[in-house]
């Protein structure tokens, strides 16, 4: 058994909430590098341009890429050969949230009442928490803010089994036709497919952790994914919904088991700043 203080808890999900919304991932820049240079519409290339400068400034001046700085979603693998002492674990995490994004100067988006009051937080707490148990005395945690803009462009469909690849491809198609520009594209598709109706949703968020350009874990989906991306960036949406053959970056898939009944699909879409940083203790 090792023991872990919740204080480095704290301290590693303050620097993560800082550090995921200065600096976007070089995998993200690579991409949009690889794609500008395949872009036919000049205003296009001129958006990924402006896009892939602002990511620059950012870094360079310690600033975040996007004034929507998200809610703090945590992605946490705890060992469970871990003794956490020194305090609750919950609230280290927000407090953590509560110290990056007061000393990094983070839009506070958390309103404590969905519809009533919503009153704001203040401090972009609560933030929003999934524990997985794994084996070994380690904790992983990954923070990826997730901006308003793209997260409400998302969707949940309990599809027939007899919809088949072909209808769950069409429906994925659909929902990015029907959000245009809103999601800020070029966009990255999560698109989780299986469990029950919340595990897809889940599942599609998770597949957004996924390095872009990485092949699918599982290699019978990679077809899939690939095809989806052409259907997508064939809509001609574009960078900033302005036209363009760049809609999209990539499409992750991630799958499970599911009832019978059912074939629940997810679509969780992210912007171009697909923002997410992991520490191990």
């Amino acid at each position: 058994m090792r023991e872990i203080h919740v204080s480095d808890i704290i301290s590693s999900v303050k620097k993560l909430s800082i550090e995921a919304n200065y600096y976007l991932g070089q995998d993200v820049i690579d991409r949009m590098i690889s794609l500008k240079e395949k872009e036919e519409s000049e205003t296009g290339v001129e958006v990924m341009n402006i896009l892939l400068k602002n990511y620059e400034l950012a870094a360079k001046e310690k600033m975040p890429i996007c004034q929507d700085t998200g809610i703090a979603v945590i992605f946490v693998e705890l060992g469970q050969d871990v003794h956490l002492v020194g305090g609750d674990f919950t609230e280290a995490i927000n407090e953590g949230v509560r110290q990056g994004y007061k000393e990094g100067y983070l839009r506070k988006s958390m309103v404590n009442d969905p519809i009533i009051e919503r009153k704001n937080t203040t401090d972009n707490t609560p933030a929003i928490i999934y524990t997985e148990i794994v084996q070994g005395d380690k904790i992983k945690i990954t923070i990826a803010p997730k901006g308003g803009g793209s997260e409400n462009m998302s969707e949940v469909k309990m599809m027939k089994a007899a919809d088949g690849i072909e209808g769950v491809m069409d429906f994925v198609v659909d929902r990015i036709r029907r959000s245009g520009g809103n999601p800020c594209p070029p966009i990255v598709v999560g698109v989780g497919l299986g469990g029950n109706f919340e595990q897809s949703a889940l599942l599609a968020k998770k597949s957004l952790l996924r390095e872009i350009g990485s092949p699918n874990p599982e290699p019978k989906w990679d077809q899939y994914e690939e095809e989806l991306l052409k259907r997508i960036n064939d809509l001609g949406i574009g960078p900033q919904g302005l036209g363009g053959r760049t809609t999209a970056l990539a499409v992750h898939i991630l799958t499970k088991p599911c009832h019978i009944a059912s074939m629940p699909v997810a679509v969780n879409v992210q912007c171009h700043a697909a923002r997410h940083k992991s520490i191990i203790l």
